[in-house]
């Protein structure tokens, strides 16, 4: 007998903060400290537009470690964009393969368009018994 399947949605962080490009880095970091995460979805600015994401190693990298005022510098200039999102359906062995891959962390959410959670690597060994 098989083992059940297990979906993206079925373990995914339901919670998703998200900000817009032109909050400073800064906000940013205030906002993941406040919430603790470690990572920020980036809105779109429009329809047309593709998801954005600022993490804490983004802020490290480019502005912590620069040097670079946190107050001027935008979430635009340091954020990783377009995003891939992972289908809410997928198969969780088949997104951590993805994710894996494309060399990323984490990964927003996505079903019938709408980003409803995100997918983190740490996550699925901290939080939940799938391995």
């Amino acid at each position: 007998m098989s083992a059940p399947i297990i979906r993206v949605r079925d373990i995914m962080q339901k919670e998703v903060l998200s900000i817009g490009g032109m909050a400073s880095a800064k906000q940013a970091a205030a906002m993941m400290r406040e919430s603790n995460v470690s990572e920020l979805l980036v809105a779109k600015r429009n329809e047309d537009d593709a998801w954005g994401i600022v993490t804490i190693m983004d802020l490290i990298k480019e502005v912590i470690v620069p040097g670079r005022d946190a107050e001027s510098v935008h979430v635009y200039e340091i954020m990783t964009k377009p995003v891939i999102a992972i289908p809410a359906q997928m198969d969780i062995r088949y997104a951590i393969r993805l994710i894996q891959q494309i060399g990323v962390h984490r990964a927003p959410v996505e079903d019938q368009g709408k980003i409803v959670g995100m997918l983190t690597l740490s996550s699925l060994i901290r939080d939940h018994d799938i391995l």
